[in-house]
């Protein structure tokens, strides 16, 4: 992941990002750290490479698939490993 956002730097005002976005891009391309685009003073998106997007995206969707499966775990909604094999046939 990315390094952390700076606020005193990697603030940026909607109307910035309007008249050079090729700034804001650059900005985001050479610190590796995300830019908070704003709009009277309130946050209203988020500007950021777009490997670090997808990283964060496999991370929100493995860990959703571990609370899954501890979830099942719990309800015991679980298949033993021998009949796991038997069905994939490598038993």
């Amino acid at each position: 992941m990315g390094s952390a956002v700076r606020f005193s730097e990697d603030v940026v005002p909607l109307g910035d990002m309007k008249v050079n976005p090729g700034k804001v891009v650059r900005q985001v391309d050479e610190t590796g750290r995300p830019v908070l685009l704003t709009s009277h003073g309130r946050g209203v998106a988020v500007v950021q490479a777009l490997s670090e997007y997808e990283a964060a995206q496999e991370e929100r969707d493995f860990m959703r698939a571990v609370v899954t499966g501890l979830a099942d775990i719990e309800a015991g909604r679980v298949v033993p490993m021998s009949e796991v094999k038997r069905r994939l046939g490598l038993d």
